[in-house]
């Protein structure tokens, strides 16, 4: 009997099989690792600083092999970016005194935005006064600020006898005065919601013109009611500065040739304490501007001359006679846009947008009144110059109809679709997607930077708000944001974020943002450089903002991964160290998000 061959044996050719399949992985692993030009995620081992304690994630390490066309800056030399000369430290590019008398004064068109041609912008770093410091916290913000992160003492000496600030030591002290409110604002107030709902609920967003510190504002905060505070750039130096110091909403703004950067019905409330506002002249065009972004049934709150003229005639550098003919033109022009005068007691007059134009429609019919608007977007709110025409609201059925449909009160109103989605093309189910996204998203930025639940940030800018659902999902924090919707973006949505009972503004990043230096201390910035690549150059938009992060505050950049390598090569010559991390779709997703944390 012959010898059986163990070679043939059934258990030794599958033994073989796998030892031959296990080499060939072996070898395979082997010849990658060498060969490969894209090196695996791997957590870097870096001392423990201020980042590492915010970010739980892996950086991630792109090598620039990536297929999309980027602009090129003309950066490969530089190493970093210098701070601009001490003069500098309170820059404003578009609002900077010293290019006023190169524009008329007539119409106050000088203290207007006029921003610097691309040639003319300073390639440096706006740096910060000596001596600064990280801000109070809020609700502390309110009341307290460090003079030596805002020193000006002229409106503390100014402005002394009105308590719009006081300078005690090293700090800066707002004790709640102004003009026509110097016993406090809030017996001023108090004054005010004898005629106003201000506790209902259906009183959300305001505007106030001519603001000072903002202390106006301030106050309503305790109402829940949320107030863009505007005035110009002035010799009350760094007004709105000392009210974004506070944490109360402000930008600079005028009333001169152009509309306000709002759309129509923005308001539920427009207000003016002395705001040196000539109403009446124009033929009425402020005033109309005011009509233009208030919601049907608004009200508009007036304070001071020539108000109550008969008691304060005596007080004021105009005569009596003057300023009875003053308020009878107020009052005529406040009667031929159809609001209705609510009260006056003292100083304070209120009147009431109407409903809808229904009585309005027949009244221009038999009264000089102004023309309604006929050919122009009632939305238009950048660089558009303003009309001597009244802004037609909706067409309604019945005399009781709110135009345009009416809106919850606060708080409801923020999660519950307006009527105005629908005439934008937005669904309610895409309404509520947007609104889970952002909460989904925010839950993200909440584990990548940690201190946004700590209370470190309360002034937050959104440059890219769509409907406003980042804003939204942040109501849960002690912080307000600006949303900021660009003029030409594909969908513009401001209507509805003002909807929302949001406040935001038009804007243009290939321009200086109407603000102070170190006014915001959170940036987020979705979709923004993929927006304004073939625009404008991304290191003018970088430059601004740098120049409007408060010192220790935060960016967040979420774009495609391509332009999110690029951003952050440019933002470390700016001494900026990001991190690249995956967003909350995971690594195989292609937009990712650049994360700045200038804490440490």
């Amino acid at each position: 009997m012959a010898k059986p061959n163990p070679l043939k044996h059934p258990l030794l050719k599958y033994f073989i099989s796998i030892l031959l399949v296990s080499l060939s992985y072996i070898l395979g692993i082997y010849t990658s690792s060498n060969n490969s030009t894209s090196p695996p995620l791997q957590e870097q081992k870096q001392p423990l600083n201020c980042h590492q304690l915010n970010f739980s994630l892996p950086v991630l390490d792109f090598e620039s092999h990536h297929t999309l066309s980027l602009p090129q800056e003309p950066l490969r030399n530089l190493q970093f970016f210098n701070f601009c000369p001490p003069n500098f430290t309170n820059y404003c590019p578009c609002h900077d005194p010293s290019r006023e008398t190169d524009f008329t004064a007539e119409r106050f068109f000088s203290r207007e935005r006029h921003c610097p041609e691309p040639y003319e912008k300073p390639m440096c770093l706006v740096p910060r006064p000596a001596g600064y410091k990280t801000p109070f916290s809020w609700p502390k913000s309110r009341d307290y600020a460090w003079f030596k992160n805002l020193p000006f003492k002229e409106l503390s000496e100014v402005k002394k006898t009105q308590n719009w600030v006081r300078l005690e030591g090293d700090l800066l002290v707002f004790p709640g005065g102004g003009t026509s409110f110097r016993k406090g604002v809030k017996g001023y107030v108090d004054e005010i919601k004898r005629f106003v709902p201000l506790k209902s609920g259906s009183i959300r967003t305001v505007l106030d013109v001519g603001c000072g510190v903002a202390s106006f504002g301030a106050h309503l905060m305790d109402y829940n009611i949320l107030t863009m505070s505007i005035a110009p750039s002035d010799k009350h130096e760094a007004q709105l500065q000392f009210a974004l110091e506070r944490g109360v909403p402000a930008m600079l703004g005028i009333l001169s040739i152009h509309r306000l950067p709002f759309p129509s019905r923005s308001f539920d409330m427009a207000h003016c304490a002395r705001c040196l506002v000539p109403w009446t002249k124009y033929d009425g065009l402020y005033l109309m501007e005011i009509d233009r972004v208030l919601r049907p049934g608004g009200y508009w709150i007036f304070s001071g001359p020539p108000i109550n003229w008969k008691a304060n005639y005596k007080g004021s550098e105009v005569g009596a006679q003057e300023l009875e003919q003053e308020q009878a033109r107020l009052e005529d022009l406040a009667v031929r846009l159809c609001w209705k005068k609510v009260a006056e007691k003292g100083a304070i007059a209120v009147w009431r947008k109407p409903n809808n134009h229904i009585h309005c429609i027949i009244k221009s019919r038999i009264w000089k009144s102004p023309r309604f608007c006929t050919n122009s977007d009632p939305d238009a709110g950048w660089y558009k110059k303003m009309e001597p025409c009244i802004t037609p609201l909706l067409n309604v059925t019945d005399i009781h109809d709110i135009s345009g449909g009416s809106l919850e009160k606060w708080s409801k109103r923020l999660n519950i679709a307006p009527p105005r989605t629908k005439s934008e093309g937005i669904s309610g189910a895409a309404f509520e997607g947007d609104n889970q996204l952002w909460k989904r998203r925010v839950r993200h930025y909440g584990i990548i930077l940690k201190s946004l639940s700590r209370g470190r940030y309360r002034n937050i800018m959104d440059m890219n708000a769509g409907i406003g659902g980042f804003a939204a999902a942040l109501t849960q924090y002690p912080v307000w944001v600006m949303n900021v919707v660009p003029y030409d973006a594909k969908q513009n949505n401001l209507s509805i974020v003002y909807d929302r009972g949001l406040i935001g503004t038009y804007m243009n990043w290939c321009e200086a943002f109407s603000t102070h230096p170190r006014t915001y201390d959170l940036i987020h910035a979705h979709g923004v450089f993929s927006m304004y690549m073939d625009k404008c150059s991304i290191l003018d938009i970088l430059l601004e903002m740098h120049r409007i992060l408060r010192p220790e505050g935060a960016v967040i950049i979420r774009d495609h991964v391509d332009i999110v390598v690029e951003v952050k090569g440019i933002a470390e010559k700016m001494k900026w160290n990001g991190r690249i991390l995956h967003s909350e779709n995971g690594a195989f997703h292609p937009e990712k998000i650049l994360l700045i944390d200038t804490c440490c």
